[in-house]
């Protein structure tokens, strides 16, 4: 098969999903649940019970028992209901085949299918791969995303549904569109409720309030219009027809904030409605307010980019924009999830793992790199090693993953060192890359991004005065309510307490050889 990596270079990111885009797997029995099992519960159902469900759910992991899959959702419950008329899909990696399996059996081929890719080069193997199997299917269109920036890739991962009844839905998520991201790898999703259909002719109006629906809504067109302001003119549309049909759906019930990157230049004195990158984190931070004093903020990744030689990007750009909140000027104390060489070999798929995982050390720089990120590196799994960041005498809370390898991304503030209750939740696609994120600011004020990037970031406060938000492990049901005010549940796709490493510890690296056989008898790099 063509070896993208011959054509162009690639940061982390691209290399681990282009790496990732060779291995077959295969998803458990699919189940098509009723279609509205997922809805939000009702005003009253929240307000009897006191507690909400996670936003956010993890994917169903095949080889793990049931006990680890309470309310884990896989493609089949997204795309299965045979009301679905038009699906928009948005990633990086996609598989056609496997993609057009999800959807009922009885309407697969009626479904209006858009896949939105990035591989626009038109020599580019991946591109032509997808143009083949698009030739399968006569109700499915590929559109190409222009990427104008070189180490840019079209990372994003959404996905958009109109249904039959009269509704829309949006689902962003964390995994490529191929069945290996689907089976054994730790990967997460939010996802809208039903979006109801205006009856008469929505009246404009201004985007609103960070987390509200009307901002939600107009963060999402504004993504969506990116796509035709950045390509060459004669090119096609690209997201026309999308953004004209959700103009007519009613988001007010949405409660949640999108933080995305599109490539090109923004300055950071912009007026725009909406700003990409680390620029529009801020901007929903100055929004959200939090309670912890001496928060714990904590960044698990799939992919490390190269950052620079000195911490100066990571401690005064990223680092500093997430501390800001709308109440409290605080220093953070921060940690990055980041697995092993060890939690790797020990995964459900071994070393096979690892292609979905990546950074670098092997040029100086990247060494220098590893030298001010060691101190802030934990543990994956947290089942060896060094005792838990907070003491050895707090109990472990399960999140019932610590053997399906992390292909989530996952921002968190947490109030304090005891992580009992979150400021703030960020699920996304973004990994910690400049590319995803954009540089610092330039001579003339400008930030640029690379990479097309999406995630949704919730609070407590959007869901009431006095709700809380803590951590739930296995489920996505707080355990218990709170007579103040609403409990909101926040899905952990790892354990509780984090494992800092060890002196002896290195981050996962799929430019070394590892001899140590994983538990399948594989060495590294796995000989086919």
């Amino acid at each position: 098969m063509d070896n993208l990596a011959k054509r162009r270079r690639l940061d982390p990111d691209e290399q681990r999903d282009q790496e990732s885009k060779d291995i077959h797997g295969s998803l458990s029995r699919p189940v098509s649940p009723p279609p509205l099992r997922h809805q939000r519960p009702d005003a009253q159902s929240i307000k009897s019970t006191g507690v909400l469900k996670s936003p956010f759910q993890l994917t169903h992991i095949r080889d793990l028992p049931d006990s680890s899959n309470v309310d884990a959702a896989t493609l089949k419950d997204i795309l299965g209901d045979p009301l679905i008329a038009e699906c928009w899909e948005f990633n990086y990696l996609h598989d056609l085949e496997f993609l057009m399996d999800q959807f009922d059996s009885d309407v697969k081929d009626l479904v209006k299918v858009h896949v939105i890719h990035g591989f626009w080069r038109k020599e580019d193997g991946s591109r032509l791969r997808l143009i083949g199997q698009a030739t399968k299917y006569t109700n499915l269109k590929l559109h190409t995303a222009y990427m104008p920036e070189m180490f840019g890739t079209h990372h994003s991962k959404m996905l958009i549904l109109i249904r039959h009844d009269d509704t829309a839905q949006v689902i962003i998520h964390t995994a490529n569109m191929i069945p290996f991201d689907w089976t054994n790898m730790t990967q997460a999703l939010w996802r809208s409720p039903l979006l109801p259909k205006f009856t008469n002719t929505p009246t404009p109006s201004t985007s609103g309030t960070f987390g509200i629906g009307a901002k939600f809504k107009a963060d999402l067109l504004n993504y969506l219009k990116s796509y035709d302001q950045t390509k060459p003119a004669h090119r096609g549309p690209i997201c026309t027809q999308l953004v004209e049909e959700l103009t007519k759906y009613d988001f007010s019930e949405i409660r949640a904030a999108i933080v995305a990157s599109c490539p090109g230049k923004q300055s950071v004195e912009t007026d725009s409605e909406t700003s990409w990158g680390w620029s529009g984190l801020k901007n929903v931070l100055n929004n959200v307010p939090v309670s912890g004093k001496q928060p714990t903020i904590i960044v698990q990744i799939s992919s490390i980019a190269t950052l620079g030689g000195t911490d100066k990007w990571l401690d005064k750009t990223l680092f500093k924009t997430l501390e800001t909140s709308s109440n409290l000027t605080s220093k953070g104390k921060f940690h990055v999830i980041f697995p092993t060489a060890d939690e790797v070999r020990r995964s459900l798929n071994g070393y096979i793992s690892g292609n979905a995982i990546h950074t670098k050390i092997q040029s100086k720089q990247q060494i220098q790199q590893l030298t001010y990120l060691k101190p802030l590196l934990c543990h994956w799994a947290g089942d060896r090693g060094q005792p838990p960041a907070s003491g050895s005498s707090v109990p472990v809370s399960d999140a019932g993953r610590k053997r399906a390898a992390p292909h989530i991304k996952t921002y968190i503030r947490f109030t304090d060192i005891t992580r009992t209750a979150i400021d703030w939740m960020l699920v996304t696609s973004a990994n910690l890359s400049k590319q995803a994120w954009g540089d610092t600011v330039n001579s003339e004020g400008n930030v640029r991004v690379c990479s097309y990037e999406i995630g949704v970031m919730v609070w407590p406060e959007l869901f009431g005065n006095g709700a809380k938000m803590v951590p739930t492990f296995k489920t996505d049901t707080p355990v218990n309510g709170n007579e103040e005010g609403l409990v909101i549940g926040a899905r952990m796709p790892y354990d509780l307490p984090i494992v800092p490493y060890g002196m002896d510890d290195e981050p996962w690296c799929a430019t070394t050889t590892y001899n140590e056989p994983d538990w399948m008898g594989q060495t590294w790099p796995v000989m086919e």
